[in-house]
Formats: structure tokens, sequence, C-alpha cells
């Protein structure tokens, strides 16, 4: 009998949450799985979704990065028809057929705004006559919340609903006690995977394309508008990197009257387009690479092996980026320039300086899609027996 799973996921600013949970959708799918990838946001161009089936449940986004307010694609703040509505799509597609296997991404971690859905969901789960194995998926930091209470619940909420969560880190390098004060309360849940590799099955970039270039990069999200305005001014200004052509890519969200804004500004040894399918192969080939510090963006410079300047992503009260980046930092690995005080001038003294570094190899434990769907089907099949 083939096993189904269906996986829920709702990215709002970034693109990683659901590249991730693609990933290991496809780890799945290819052990035999049926996957139904059920989306709460519009899928980026590049996502590679093969294998799984689609449910796309009414799209919303983040405003900006208070997540506080969340929009439809035309622009409507969300209200309680709305919630209402996305809440009887999720719950219809998850009981239109048994599943094995549930998997939120985040959620009970992070996604709070979205217990309207999510509580129910996994409640429904839990209480069928033959319940799914439910599992969660995390990155490798959370987002701290300055009220402890809010902490303890996404505990208490994982001991009281799942059966297991996947944390997509290597353990030698960030741990979830890093980021989560009440880890020792879901212990005997935790499976550390190693890293989600979301650049499997990309094309490699034409020939000369990213050769002996800086590559300035800011994810999939709407707000790396700034870094790509300061790299245009901070070409001329970079000792060791004055030289060579910058290529800059631009997200997907980042709006169309801002794309022009910045192509405008953009001079002679500066490429804007928007972000590619082949960017691990640009940045194999590059000199240097400057970017904000997401989970997908720092596994594919560690695995390109080229010197790197982060400027983590740090408005309102985000701090994962911030804490990832510093862990590279300390391992020498790269050069961290804040986010607030991001001019042209200091990220060409960061890019020097990330030039100067002395070449160390550094690796981490990646495999993450493939090992979350072993520890997956293990938990599965300990279960039928």
């Amino acid at each position: 009998m083939t096993l189904s799973a269906f996986i829920h996921v709702q990215h709002l600013l970034g693109t990683g949450h659901v590249l991730r949970a693609a990933a290991i959708g496809r780890a799945l799918a290819e052990r035999g799985v049926a996957v139904t990838l059920a989306t709460g946001n519009t899928l980026p161009p590049h996502a590679d979704v093969s294998g799984l089936e689609i449910v796309e449940l009414p799209p919303v986004r983040a405003a900006d990065a208070r997540f506080k307010t969340f929009l439809t694609p035309e622009g409507r703040e969300i209200d309680d028809g709305w919630k209402t509505a996305r809440r009887q799509a999720t719950l219809g597609a998850f009981t239109a057929r048994p599943y094995d296997l549930l998997l939120s991404e985040t959620w009970p971690f992070g996604r709070r705004p979205f217990a309207f859905e999510m509580e129910p969901l996994v409640a429904t789960a839990r209480a069928l006559d033959r319940p799914p194995l439910v599992a969660a998926s995390i990155r490798d930091i959370l987002v701290r919340k300055q009220q402890l209470w809010k902490e303890e619940q996404m505990a208490e909420l994982a001991e009281a609903f799942y059966d297991r969560v996947l944390v997509h880190s290597d353990p030698e390098f960030i741990r979830l006690e890093d980021s989560f004060p009440f880890t020792d309360r879901i212990a005997p849940l935790l499976r550390y995977t190693g890293f989600v590799d979301t650049s499997t099955g990309r094309p490699d970039a034409p020939d000369g394309d990213g050769e002996d270039e800086v590559i300035v990069s800011c994810g999939g999200g709407a707000v790396g508008a700034d870094l790509l305005a300061a790299a245009i001014d901070a070409r001329p200004l970079s000792r060791r990197a004055c030289d060579c052509t910058w290529r800059l890519l631009a997200g997907h969200d980042i709006d169309a009257a801002t794309f022009d804004a910045l192509s405008n500004k953009a001079s002679i040894g500066i490429v804007l387009e928007r972000a590619r399918r082949d960017f691990p192969s640009l940045l194999a080939r590059a000199r240097l690479s400057v970017s904000q510090a997401g989970y997908n963006t720092v596994l594919d410079v560690l695995r390109a092996g080229v010197p790197a300047v982060f400027v983590p992503f740090a408005q309102i009260k985000e701090t994962e980026q911030q804490q990832r980046a510093g862990a590279l930092q300390r391992h020498g690995r790269a050069v961290v320039t804040p986010e607030a005080s991001l001019t042209p001038e200091s990220l060409a003294a960061a890019i020097d300086d990330a030039l100067a570094l002395p070449k160390r190899r550094f690796t981490v434990q990646t495999g993450g899609a493939e090992r979350s769907a072993d520890i997956l089907m293990d938990d599965l099949e300990r279960r039928s027996r």
C-alpha cells in the first residue's frame, strides 16, 4: 500500500520555507510516498515541486517584517471571513483522503498568527480514528520571542500534538537550544537532519557568467533592495574588487518600480537582473558573495567555498540571520556588517576584509531532506509494526 503525506507550508516574505518543504516532499516522493504540498502563498518560479501534488490554499503574504499585517495578492488585509475560508480550505484538503503523515513547516515553533488554521489542523489529525504521524519541520534557528510564555506554549503544543520534530541543522554548528529555551521539554521528539540542500537540480550558469565576479544577492524576498542599492555605490570604493563585474540579483518579490530604479542607478561594471535558478553555479565561479544570511543562501555560500560578506536581515525583532551570520564569523568563514549601519563605505570595507581572510575549509552536515525522509519513513514503519 502506498504511503501518503500532507505537507503544510506558509512562506511570508522570503522563499526558504517553501523551498525546504518542497525538498523534503521530493525526498519522500523518491521513497514511494504520495506527497501533497499545501502552500499558503504563491510558489516562487524557481521552486522544484516535481513529483508533488500541489494544493494552492488562499494565498497570503506579510506586509513587512513586523509580521503583523497580512495581505492577499490584491493587497487587501485578511479578516475573519478570509480566515474562515482559509481554515476550511486547509481542513478540506487534509480530510479529502487518508494520510499517513502530516508535516507542518515551522508551526508550532512560529507562524503564531496562523493558529486559527494550524491548531484545528493538528487537532483534526489527532482526532481521526487512524491518526497520522504528526511531525514538525524547523530550520536551524528560531526567532526569539520577547514574551517567554509564547516560547513555552510552543513546547506545550509540540508535546500535546507531535510525534517528531525535525531540526534542519548540523548540531556541531548550531543547536536548537541556542535559540529555543525550552528545548529540554521536547528533547525526546528531536532529530537533527543536517541542513536541507535546496540547490539540487539547478542548471549550470552559461559560460562566463559568475566568473571572478562579486555576486550580490538578497534571496527571494522583498527586503533586500537597500543592500542592492548600497552595492551599486560600493563598487568604486572597494580596493580589492573594483576591477571585476558585480552581478546583483534582485528577488522576484522586489517590485518592478524598485527594480527599474536600481537599474537606472547601476553604472558600468554592474549587472542587475532577477534572481536566477543557476545561483549556486554562479557562486562556485565567483570571487566573492555578498548576501543576507538566510538559511538557503548561507548553505549555497558554504558549498561554493567562496569568501563571503553577510548583511543579516535584522529589521524589527528578527534575530535569526544575525545568529547564523555570527556563527560563521566566529569560525573565520565570513565578514558580517550590520544592516542598521549599512552604507556603501561599510560594505566596501567589509568586502575588502573578506577577500583578505585566509582560505579555510568549513563544512557543515547537509543532506537534510534525504535524512528527514529517512527518519519519517523509519517512524512510519515503527508505527505500522
